[in-house]
């Protein structure tokens, strides 16, 4: 998922989708861990959108504090 995708998002449905793929991390780890997992690239392309997403949230948060001071 792309940054503008993600900015277009609200802050619940961007947690949602953090805590999912979070899940799915798991998931491919365990599957290399026993030799199961066959894209190995897909574990860089969600750790990088987990990030993606969780900078999105964070920006929202400074955004909100600079507005109330």
């Amino acid at each position: 998922m792309k940054a503008n995708e993600i900015r277009d998002l609200s802050t619940t449905e961007i947690e949602t989708n953090v805590k999912e793929l979070k899940e799915e991390l798991f998931n491919l780890r365990f599957q290399l861990a026993t030799g199961q997992l066959e894209n190995t690239a897909r574990i860089k392309e969600v750790r990088k959108t987990i990030a993606r997403m969780k900078t999105t949230i964070r920006a929202r948060e400074l955004d909100a504090a600079k507005d109330n001071q």
